[in-house]
């Protein structure tokens, strides 16, 4: 598999891009490790507008009971993958964006400061589509050839970079496949 976009100043250009206010420079400006997350909202729906509301800071609180407890949130990611192997760009990959919270990679905190978030439209029990995964692999590969810190033993899901606080991607997550399509 071939990577087919460019960046541009971090945007990808084949992502369509909705901007996030919830980002800021990165301090040193590395951008060295991959973190594979998972969202959906309402947890377990797929296919309505609230992910890009929540990134953007205009999440209609009142779209959804479980949505009250996300006023004020002020959270994104780089990019999330949609169900139909959509991808959509948040934050350009040049900035922070706040998507891993309390973190740890390596003995380094804080790996918001160097990291690149990919969410992926799912939950840790349901499975990803094949065009996720498709979209997915084709994304690391333009991610990679960008940003040659990081390589394979640099993506890593962000239940492995706050155990015990989150499980995403989940279960659900084929490693393996998803390794072998960016090998």
């Amino acid at each position: 598999m071939k990577a087919h976009g460019s960046f541009s100043a971090g945007w990808l250009s084949d992502a369509r891009r909705c901007v996030s206010p919830h980002f800021n420079a990165r301090p040193n400006g590395e951008v060295s490790l991959l973190v594979i997350h998972n969202i959906s909202l309402p947890a377990g729906c797929f296919g309505l507008p609230h992910i890009d509301g929540l990134f953007q800071g205009c999440l209609d609180i009142n779209a959804d009971d479980s949505f009250k407890e996300l006023a004020g949130l002020e959270v994104s990611a780089h990019f999330l993958i949609r169900r139909d192997g959509e991808v959509v760009q948040y934050v350009s990959c040049d900035d922070r964006a706040w998507h891993a919270g309390v973190s740890c990679f390596e003995g380094r905190t804080g790996c918001n400061d160097f990291a690149i978030g990919i969410e992926l439209e799912g939950t840790d029990t349901v499975e990803y589509t094949n065009e996720q995964y498709k979209a997915l692999s084709k994304l690391t590969l333009e991610i990679m050839a960008q940003y040659p810190m990081i390589n394979v033993n640099r993506i890593v899901g962000h239940c492995d970079i706050a155990p015990g606080r989150k499980t995403d991607p989940g279960e659900s997550f084929d490693w393996q496949r998803y390794f072998a399509a960016i090998g």
